[in-house]
């Protein structure tokens, strides 16, 4: 059994890369199937901001996926601020359309921040992916605990180049809209910022039992003004910046 959960990225992690999830344990009738992954990442970013304060991060999780499409897991990461850390939990189905070769993904994430629950909230995502593309789609009712909505909305571009036994490729663009009543809460000036934009443009390729991805990030002038407003306080959380992860599934 070998799923691709096309959306889950979205929520959480710094990479985008969209990638079969590795199974490391299978029932004898192929029915179930379990992984857990351990990541090391020099910064936590997420849409473009930096969770971590520009610090390095270790993150880690535990999926389960049954044969018919649905799955379910446990996420966590280390971050900077008031919160001991970040949790995601998530569950959903994620399948092909008959034997077209549209992949789609739904599913329900929630963020869990031990420490700062008013931070806690619910995203539902949704995914199409063809080809060598995936276009993912999350909502927040309750975006970050502010009690108003969010939309996120991502396109991302999968390839495997023929370099050095197969390395992974992927450029994805991303867009954060704020609804007119969070952008009182975030900027004084709601006419300001609309939303903003983020991008990620990574090469991945497993080398002595790791996956190792060397990724670019950044985000627009809007994304810039987002981090240095009163909500998060430091506009060299959304610099552009180099990242470098290694991750292992057992």
């Amino acid at each position: 059994m070998h799923l691709r959960k096309l959306s889950a990225a979205i929520c959480a992690a710094s990479s985008l890369f969209v990638a079969g999830t590795a199974v490391a344990w299978e029932s004898e009738n192929g029915q179930h199937a379990t992984s857990a992954t351990v990541e090391l990442y020099s910064d936590y970013v997420f849409r473009g901001i930096s969770l971590s304060d520009n610090k390095p991060a270790i993150q880690g999780s535990f999926d389960y996926e049954h044969v018919s499409g649905f799955y379910t897991g446990i996420w966590g990461s280390s971050i900077s601020g008031d919160s001991s850390g970040e949790i995601g939990v998530y569950g959903g189905f994620a399948s092909e359309i008959m034997d077209t070769g549209i992949e789609y993904d739904l599913g329900v994430w929630r963020y869990i921040f031990p420490g700062d629950s008013g931070l806690n909230n619910n995203e539902i995502y949704g995914a199409l992916g063809y080809s060598y593309f995936t276009f993912s789609y999350a909502y927040a009712k309750n975006f970050e605990g502010n009690s108003e909505t969010a939309h996120y909305y991502n396109i991302a571009f999968d390839y495997e180049l023929p370099f050095f036994g197969g390395v992974g490729f992927t450029a994805a663009y991303g867009y954060q809209d704020f609804s007119s009543s969070l952008k009182r809460v975030i900027f004084e000036d709601e006419s300001s910022v609309g939303g903003y934009s983020d991008y990620y443009i990574a090469l991945t390729k497993e080398f002595v039992g790791f996956d190792w991805t060397l990724a670019y990030t950044g985000v627009d002038s809007n994304g810039r003004k987002y981090a240095r407003s009163d909500y998060w306080g430091k506009s060299s959380l959304a610099k552009d910046k180099f990242i470098l992860s290694l991750s292992k599934t057992f």
